[in-house]
This record gives structure tokens, sequence and C-alpha cells, in this order.
């Protein structure tokens, strides 16, 4: 499950530099708040992933600091000292979080883009990268701020949309948003098979995700690859429409995820062979990783109509345990 987990996480942590793919055990349940149409209508109608993250009730949590640290590579920090350089305390002033990502037609690459709602001083911070001399473009009149030379394919810009509104991501991403704000490209609102299942999942976590057929597949490789290495599972994967990912906090922490098969007949039979792949891996870690194997053993899969539900509850005891090992330590 690392591997999955900590792209997760890494997609996030790009736009603010903070922990988002897992929450906290607090000792009072938490409700999300669910995040507004406007938002999401920003964003470009062919994402391929979105995916949401409370921020502001995340950091209340113990834990946050510890994972944090593990979770932080160093391109990440960079973009943090970035923003601070601004005056931007993406740990302060960053409430909530959106973010998707594009699979781009050459190469099959990714763009990302995101949107952070919190309280901000665009005068000041445009001010402060003007004096460091940061590159800018400028789109359709906005000020896009370059992290890197602007230039490169792998740079991350940034831009105010207003004083409670940034935007950040790679230039082609964050120029259809530009454009989808202009009234001149389609939002994700119009997307018939995004947006039903982003409505479905809003609200229902601290953070939450909704995945296109092929981030879907990527994600079941990544979460149960013996499954995928079976031909009768893999072929029920490549037909995979979406999955739905939501994280709620409680005592413990319940993440959970919802497979959307092409069939009644496809949910059952990959149901059936992913609690094979699960018990497989639980056997697997039960020497080399105790605390992961533990986990698995409470991983509840059932087959619903033409959905797949996973459920994967995380008491503080485990997610202790799993911190202490640094299973979530992202690579440096």
């Amino acid at each position: 499950m690392r591997q999955p987990i900590q792209r997760f996480i890494a997609l996030a942590l790009l736009a603010a530099t903070v922990v988002l793919a897992i929450s906290f055990a607090p000792l009072r349940r938490t409700f999300a708040a669910s995040l507004s149409n406007s938002i999401i209508g920003l964003f470009p109608k062919d994402v391929g992933e979105f995916a949401y993250a409370d921020l502001k009730t995340a950091r209340g949590y113990p834990w946050f600091g510890q994972l944090r640290e593990q979770l932080l590579p160093n391109r990440f920090r960079q973009f943090e000292a970035f923003l601070t350089s601004a005056g931007v305390d993406p740990n302060a002033q960053v409430d909530e979080l959106a973010w998707a990502g594009i699979t781009t037609a050459k190469g099959g690459g990714e763009e990302i883009v995101g949107v952070a709602l919190g309280s901000f001083d665009p005068s000041t911070s445009e001010g402060r990268f003007k004096q460091q001399k940061m590159p800018m473009i400028e789109v359709r009149g906005y000020h896009l701020y370059a992290f890197g030379s602007g230039v490169a394919a792998n740079d991350i810009l940034f831009l105010f949309l207003d004083s409670n509104t940034a935007a950040f991501g790679h230039r082609p991403a964050l120029e259809k948003l530009i454009d989808v704000r202009a009234g001149l490209a389609d939002t994700l609102l119009t997307n018939e098979q995004m947006y039903p299942l982003i409505n479905e999942t809003n609200g229902k976590g601290l953070i939450w995700a909704v995945l296109d057929q092929n981030y879907t597949h990527l994600a079941m490789t990544q979460l149960v690859p013996q499954a995928s290495q079976i031909q009768q599972a893999a072929t029920i994967i490549s037909r995979m429409h979406a999955m739905t990912i939501s994280v709620q906090a409680d005592t413990g922490v319940d993440i959970r995820f919802q497979a959307v098969c092409d069939s009644t007949d496809d949910a059952n039979v990959l149901g059936a062979a992913l609690q094979l792949a699960v018990m497989y891996q639980h056997h697997q870690d039960a020497q080399t990783n105790p605390a992961l194997s533990s986990l698995l053993d409470a991983v509840h899969i059932s087959p619903s109509g033409d959905r797949i539900k996973i459920e994967a509850p995380v008491t503080q005891d485990q997610l202790t345990n799993l911190i202490r090992t640094k299973v979530f330590a992202a690579p440096m």
C-alpha cells in the first residue's frame, strides 16, 4: 500500500507542502466541509484525478508534525521555502486544498493543477517575488511566478486569483484553469463521468479523491500488484471505470476505497481476487513489517452491485507503529 499512499500525498504536498493522504486520530469525530461548486468549477473538464483536503481540521491532530517530516521530499521542501520567501506560510494560511492530475497526450506524462483556499496578501507577496527577481509569466492579466526557470517542463508556477484563492501547477494546466475561469474552456462540472462521483464523494472525508479509468488502473496496480498479475483479475481491472477514496477520522482513521467495475460479475470476481491478494500480502509482511501486516489484517472487501468497497480502518496504536517504522517516509 505504500506506493499509492505516497503518490496521493505527494500530489498534495506539491501544492502547499503539507501532509494530506491520511488523517490522525482525535478524541472526537470530525466532519469535513464540502468543497463548493464554484471551486470545483475552476478546474478543466479533462482532469483524470481530482482530490480535496481539509487542512484546517487536519492541523489539529497530534501526528501532523511527525508525518509531515516523513512525507516531505526535498523538492517540496524547496517549494515551501519558495512560498515562505514571498510571505506565504502554507502551514498557517492554507485552510483547504483541491488539486487535479491531467494525463498528457505526449509520452503519457502528467500535469498537476491545484487551488489553495485561505487568507493571502497578494500585493505584498507579489512585491517580494519581484524584489527577488523570480521569473514571471503573464497570462490573461494574471502573473504566474515560477519555482524554477519558468520554461522547464517540470517547473511549478504559482499565482493569486484573489485574496482568498491561490493556484499552482504546471504551466499548461494552469493556463487551462485560467481559460476556464475566463469562460473560454469547458469546466469539470461538465465532465459526465467524473463530476457525479465528485458530487457523491464531496464532504465525506477530511481527504477524498476521485480517479478516472486511467488513474484507477494505475492505483489498482499499485495497491494490489498480486491481483493485477492474475490474468482474469488483470482483465477485469482493465475494464474498471473509476475509483473514489475517502479518509475519515473518529477514534481511529478509516480509509475507504470504492471501485466502479464494468459489471456485477466483474465486481464479484475481482472482489474475491483482491481478498486473496490482501491475505497474501498480510502473510508476506508478517515477519518483515508487522505494523503494516496488522493493518492489512483489518482490511474489509465487499462487492456491492457493480462496485467493490474496500475499508481499511487504522487504530491509534497502528498509526503510531507505522510512523515509528517510517513506512510513510518519502524518498529524498
